[in-house]
Formats: C-alpha cells, structure tokens, sequence
C-alpha cells in the first residue's frame, strides 16, 4: 500500500518523538498508535537510558492497546514508527492482534548505516517485521523521511 498524507503527517510526529528521546539522551525511536478513525491514542518514545533496554515506544503502544482497547479495536488501529519494529516489538504487535505497521526508516536501512558508521550492531538480530510477525500488515520505508532519521540515527549512535 502507497503512503498518503496522513501516513505520513503521523510519522512526521514519530519522527518528533525520536528526536524528543534523542534530546533527552535516549535512543532516538518514537511511535504513535492511531485508531480507524483517525484519532492518535497514544504515543510514546524510546525510555532506555536508565538501562531497561525493552522500554520501547512500539512496545509500550502494545501494552496501552492491551489495557485500553477490545480486539477489534487493536486490528483496525495503525502504529506509525520512526524506525521499523525490532524482533521484540513486532511479537509484541502480533501478540496483541495490533493491525497495520507503518514505519519511517527500515531496519536494514539501520543496519547499514550502523556498519558504514562503524558502530556496534544490537545486541537483537535486526529481522523483518513479516520474518516475525508473517501476518503483520507493513509499509515502509517512507522515503520522504529516512534522511531525517538517518540525521537522527547518526547524532545518537555514530562514532
């Protein structure tokens, strides 16, 4: 599915939050959860400076969908990410029978910058959203917003 303007106002806001996150001396990832009618739920940030490395923003859309939502309401809803899930994030989206995945930058896109920049990887194998969650709905990268997280990416993690 091709990315319209409102894919892409909502990652914009992702885009804001990692870098809310950068400022604060996070991770720079940010998430925003939107519901069928358009409406955001709920975003959040990367929180992982403290060293709790699973507090991300994907993650924390999942458990607030969980508390707050029926199922059906979480399949029709949208997470709109900065930075495609990792391994964790994407079981916890299929677990909680979250729907559509949108993300700005991907984790291969992540992964060779990583290595261009010569930084460390993950410590978490960066595999496709679809290789772990297979009935996931995905659409990324959004190309008009991948120099902005590499910009993100780059102040936060190159050497």
């Amino acid at each position: 599915m091709a990315l319209d303007d409102d894919d892409l106002d909502h990652l914009r806001r992702c885009v804001e939050l990692a870098r809310e996150a950068l400022d604060a001396g996070d991770e720079p990832f940010g998430s925003v959860l939107v519901a069928a009618d358009g409406r955001t739920l709920f975003e959040d940030r990367n929180r992982v400076k403290d060293g709790d490395h699973t507090r991300h923003p994907e993650l924390a859309i999942a458990e607030w969908a969980v508390a707050h939502l029926s199922p059906e309401e979480r399949a029709r809803a949208t997470v709109y990410t900065s930075g495609e899930h990792c391994p964790m994030c994407a079981a916890g989206h299929a677990w909680v029978g979250l729907g559509r995945i949108v993300y700005a930058a991907s984790s291969a896109q992540l992964t060779r910058w990583l290595t261009e920049w010569g930084a460390p990887p993950p410590p978490v194998a960066p595999l496709p959203i679809p290789v772990v969650a297979p009935s996931a709905e995905v659409d990324g990268p959004a190309d008009e917003l991948t120099g902005a997280m590499k910009d993100l990416y780059a102040a936060k993690f190159r050497p």
